[in-house]
């Protein structure tokens, strides 16, 4: 089914749940020192009856973030 045999989907998964694991913990631990989603560079446009967000720097940063541990990971 998988080309690795079911070791490789296992450890995919494991990895998979390590990425949000951490995620989750800089979200939830890092918006008191963070404040992302906020940063310098995101556009927020708010109206009466209209807001806008656009998280240009936020989207850049989790890119660079992703990128990283996704090249640590990938590595064997």
């Amino acid at each position: 089914m998988f080309p690795g045999g079911s070791e490789s989907f296992g450890k995919i998964l494991i990895y998979i749940a390590l990425v949000i694991l951490v995620i989750g913990l800089i979200l939830h631990f890092g918006g008191k020192f963070i404040n992302f989603g906020r940063l310098p560079g995101d556009i927020r446009i708010e109206r009466e009856n209209f807001g806008f967000y656009f998280p240009i720097a936020s989207s850049i940063i989790l890119s660079i973030i992703l990128t990283i541990l996704l090249n640590i990971f990938s590595k064997r």
